[in-house]
């Protein structure tokens, strides 16, 4: 790695940090910039463990020789700025210590991610990147081979929801499905996936029921955190499932939904 230290927030060499609490932008900016963010040093040493390359570095002087152990050898400009031009730049108080802005991974094919995987995790049409990130994290703790997101999903790699998986989106094998119409459901299958969709339906199983005969290789679908599941996504599953609820309550957030749901197929 290679030291710049800069003082001006308007430098063009930290460009890919600037505004990253605008959502909207950085919707725009990172995948089509073939770019995410990467914030704390153990979200960083997670993705690098996984393979994945920095473009740079943004850090404060005091952490440098944790950027240096993380880092290692690696060609790759570390940018050493103060706390103000930090935040100045960003549009926030950067307190876990560094930012890395990373080169985006090629997603692979639905078959490479569902290959020999038991149990998948699928996310239809989630917009609050916590809830993406809190499912990918139950995902990697509860046992999931593998997850997979609808092209309307938040992205995994957005900063918050990297921050809330605690990088274990670099840890569990994803890609990105096809929408309904155009053979999602079709791909799950031919990997030889029964399709579990979560869902307050009539005809719906209690989830202890299907897990008591459950099929031998899973794709258990979720939600979005309002309508819930799609319509289309609803008539290309296998079977309905649905937590007994108590006390009134109806459903459970999606990201502790999805949590029951592996937990109890584990």
């Amino acid at each position: 790695m290679h030291l710049e230290r800069i003082d001006d927030a308007g430098d063009e060499r930290i460009a890919d940090y600037r505004s990253l609490t605008d959502v909207a932008l950085r919707r725009k900016l990172e995948p089509e910039g073939g770019l995410y963010m990467a914030e704390s040093a153990k979200v960083l040493a997670r993705a690098l463990a996984a393979g994945h390359a920095p473009r740079s570095v943004l850090t404060a002087e005091k952490w440098l020789p944790d950027i240096e152990r993380i880092v290692g050898d690696r060609d790759v400009p570390v940018y050493v700025v103060a706390d103000d031009v930090a935040e100045a730049v960003t549009g926030y108080a950067v307190h876990r210590g560094m930012l890395a802005a990373m080169h985006r991974p090629e997603l692979p094919s639905v078959a490479d991610v569902l290959s020999g995987a038991r149990t998948a995790l699928v996310l239809d049409g989630l917009v609050d990147h916590a809830n993406v990130g809190a499912a990918f994290r139950g995902a990697a703790g509860l046992g999931a081979d593998a997850v997979l997101v609808t092209p309307r999903c938040a992205d995994p790699l957005y900063r918050r929801s990297v921050r809330v998986s605690m990088g274990t989106v670099f840890q569990v094998p994803w890609t990105r499905l096809p929408e309904w119409n155009d053979g999602a459901a079709d791909e799950m299958h031919a990997s030889g996936m029964h399709i579990a969709a979560m869902a307050l339906a009539d005809d719906a199983v209690p989830l202890d029921e299907f897990v008591a005969n459950r099929p031998e290789r899973v794709a258990f679908l979720m939600g979005s955190e309002g309508p819930g599941l799609d319509k289309r996504a609803l008539a290309a599953a296998d079977t309905k499932v649905v937590i007994p609820m108590s006390g009134g309550v109806d459903s459970l957030n999606v990201a502790a939904a999805s949590a029951v749901a592996l937990w109890a197929l584990r």
